[in-house]
Formats: structure tokens, C-alpha cells, sequence
């Protein structure tokens, strides 16, 4: 069996929980923030998941693109695919069976997870989802598309997250080249504090040249990038 059917399942068979939940509220939740959702989404969901709206692509759990647009294919609408991620939250099942590889319960909570739940409601699986534009150049668009501040804080990106280290900090000083190595090959220089394999290994497959090239210029320019200096990493 594919192994993303194998994925899909965990999720599929929360669908008639989901349904009973959403039959007794009368609907999804309606007051839910879909803006923050996406950023609460991003910072701690999308190191594990694959979004296309959320500009994430892990692979350490489910791809939600892939499991919702079948769910969607079934006939599940938004409250009912809104229940299915309160649900597989409050009570995270194993991937695959294996306890091993689940995800931690109550990640988000309250109107977090109103907000996360309904935001996966209304992209995931949605054909032609992309992240929104956002200011500040082509190589800021390309941060946000990918995903990057799920897991790295950058004050021009507004993003805050913490599996990786804080860019802030540790690219002032580096080169246009050092920033480049980081992104291509980020096992060849670790960060103290930090394991390898955090950051995905194929960017620079991922992305186009120009891509990437934007992307380091707009790191270097943004963290006071000066043409020379040591490589901070601690």
C-alpha cells in the first residue's frame, strides 16, 4: 500500500468523531482567527507537516494537503475537516501504529486550536493554496513560501520560531556565501545547541537558483550583513 494512504488513514478515521462533535455544536468555530492560525500553524505544526497555504513541506508527519483533499474527495466539508484536527490534536494517533512517532499531545490549545482547526479547515487540500505575498522583496516571499519562519525567528519576517536558531543572531557577520552554505548544506556548519538533520538537506534542489539567490540576499541585507567577518554559531 503507498505509504501516503498509510498516512491518510489516521486522520480519515477520526472523520466520524468528528462528525458526531460538530453535529452536536450546530457548526465549526465560528470566531476562530485564521490569520493567526496560519502563524500558530506555521511555528508549531509545520516543522512536522506538509501545508501548501502554510509554506511548509516536513515530512515527519502527515502531508495535510494529501490527507484533507481526499477527505475532501469523500464528501468531508470544512466543520467536519475542522473537527478531524481538534480531534487528531486533543488525541495525536501513532503514524503507521508506532507510538514512537506521534505527535505530542495538546501542541496548541483553547483558541489556539479554534484557530489552527479552522485555518487547516479552509486550505489544506484546496487545489492552487499558496502562501500570501508578503513585503519586503522577492527573497522575503521566498522565506515565507517555504515555510522558514516555522522554525527560525527573523524580526523583518515577523516570525519567531525555535527548532532552528535565531537568524538575528547568528548570521550578522556571515558572508553572502556562509548564508548560502547554511541553506544548501546545513550539517556542514551546526549552530551550538543544535542537532543535525533539523533543516531539511534539499533546498538547494527545492528551490531555483534565483530562489535561493534571493533568499541569502535578503537574510544578508536584513541581519546588517557586512561583506567580511567570522561566523558566529553559538
Amino acid at each position: 500500500m503507498p505509504r501516503t494512504s498509510l498516512l491518510i488513514r489516521p486522520l480519515l478515521a477520526l472523520a466520524a468523531l468528528a462528525v458526531v462533535a460538530i453535529v452536536a455544536s450546530g457548526c465549526g468555530t465560528t470566531n476562530a482567527d485564521t490569520t493567526r492560525g496560519r502563524t500558530l500553524f506555521v511555528e508549531n505544526c509545520g516543522t512536522c507537516h506538509t501545508l501548501a497555504q502554510a509554506g511548509t513541506t516536513a515530512q515527519i508527519g502527515p502531508n495535510l494537503d494529501d490527507a484533507f483533499a481526499s477527505a475532501r474527495e469523500i464528501g468531508q466539508n470544512g466543520d467536519t475537516i475542522e473537527g478531524i484536527v481538534k480531534a487528531q490534536v486533543e488525541n495525536p494517533r501513532p503514524v503507521n501504529g508506532d507510538p514512537a512517532v506521534s505527535m505530542p499531545p495538546e501542541i496548541v490549545e483553547g483558541t489556539e486550536l479554534d484557530d489552527v482547526a479552522a485555518y487547516v479547515a479552509m486550505y489544506a487540500g484546496v487545489p492552487g493554496a499558496a502562501p500570501p505575498k508578503v513585503p519586503g522583496g522577492p527573497g522575503a516571499q521566498v522565506f515565507a513560501s517555504n515555510g522558514c519562519g516555522g522554525c527560525h525567528t527573523l524580526a523583518a519576517a515577523k516570525s519567531g520560531g525555535v527548532t532552528g536558531p535565531n537568524l538575528d543572531e547568528v548570521l550578522p557577520g556571515q558572508t553572502t556565501a556562509m548564508i548560502h552554505e547554511d541553506i544548501a548544506d546545513p550539517n556542514a556548519d551546526i549552530a551550538k545547541g543544535y542537532p543535525q538533520d533539523v533543516m531539511p538537506q534539499d533546498y538547494e534542489q527545492a528551490l531555483t537558483p534565483k530562489e535561493l539567490e534571493d533568499l541569502v540576499q535578503y537574510l544578508f541585507e536584513e541581519t546588517g550583513g557586512k561583506s567580511a567577518g567570522a561566523k558566529p554559531k553559538g
